[in-house]
């Protein structure tokens, strides 16, 4: 094995639909996963043991790089021999963007272009989180029961601009889940990704936005550079705008960081 690199693909939630609260403390949701062409970058290289090593702009917000889920991962994942893994940190922590999921999924990648994956690898990554089976594959699907039951969508939106923004406010997703109100608002409309993002909401953007009200402003930021479509990811506090062009997501980022120096921002596109 050489070095080998692979991105951690940004996961969004075109929509997320919360069901009922279950007995065992999670929730029953209804979520449309996508995922966009940048995030954080995984680079392996053979070594005696595993090791990790964090860099990048949010490597500081890993309190403890050992007990990270890409080494849990590796201790997850049967192979020959030790990995030396340098994460990239790109995205920001506690941000609806599935970082840690998507690092894992980034992982799961690299392992199988090597040496393949065990026949129960979706198993073994549904035990490291719920949104990681979808993020190994990395490409647009439904997830039901906690979020772990895929069924592929037909993608009609796959190059379409995203601008990413965040308030670099970290937001536990624990919390947000805890606020949710507990009423049930119905399922995911069916057909296309474009048809299910459209009709589709977020039902944890009320519990969010209560918890960070800086989410809101986000919000209202990105729906007056009129996208198509504004919504707050997964449990927040980032927020997406789709735009029908690159040069009208660029003109948006330009306008909400003279405004907010301080956000976050990424452009990129859907797979």
């Amino acid at each position: 094995m050489s070095a080998r690199s692979e991105t951690a693909y940004a996961k969004i939630n075109l929509a997320l639909h919360v069901r009922r609260r279950r007995e065992d403390g999670y929730h029953e949701l209804e979520t449309l996963f996508a995922f966009v062409d940048a995030g954080d970058v995984l680079s392996a290289s053979p070594a005696e043991r595993d090791e990790l090593r964090t860099l990048g702009e949010f490597a500081a917000a890993l309190d403890d790089p050992f007990a990270n889920i890409v080494m849990q991962a590796l201790s997850a994942l049967p192979r020959p021999r030790g990995w030396a893994v340098t994460l990239e940190k790109n995205l920001p922590v506690a941000a609806g963007l599935g970082g840690g999921s998507a690092d894992v999924g980034a992982l799961f990648r690299l392992v199988e272009r090597e040496h393949g994956l065990p026949d129960d690898w979706m198993a073994r990554a549904a035990r490291l989180g719920a949104d990681v089976p979808a993020c190994v594959r990395s490409v647009p699907c439904i997830g039901r029961g906690t979020g772990t039951e895929l069924e592929l969508v037909a993608n009609d939106l796959a190059g379409t601009t995203v601008l990413l923004v965040n308030p670099r406010l970290p937001l536990a997703t624990g919390p947000v889940f805890r606020g949710w109100d507990g009423v049930d608002r119905g399922p995911l409309p069916q057909g296309d990704l474009r048809a299910i993002a459209l009709e589709g909401r977020n039902d944890l953007e009320a519990p969010a936005i209560a918890l960070c009200p800086a989410i809101a402003e986000a919000l209202a930021a990105l729906r007056r550079t009129a996208p198509w479509l504004a919504r707050m990811s997964g449990s927040g506090a980032t927020c997406f705008g789709l735009y029908e062009s690159d040069s009208a997501a660029q003109e948006a980022a330009a306008s909400i960081a003279k405004a907010n120096p301080g956000w976050w921002q990424m452009i990129g596109t859907l797979r």
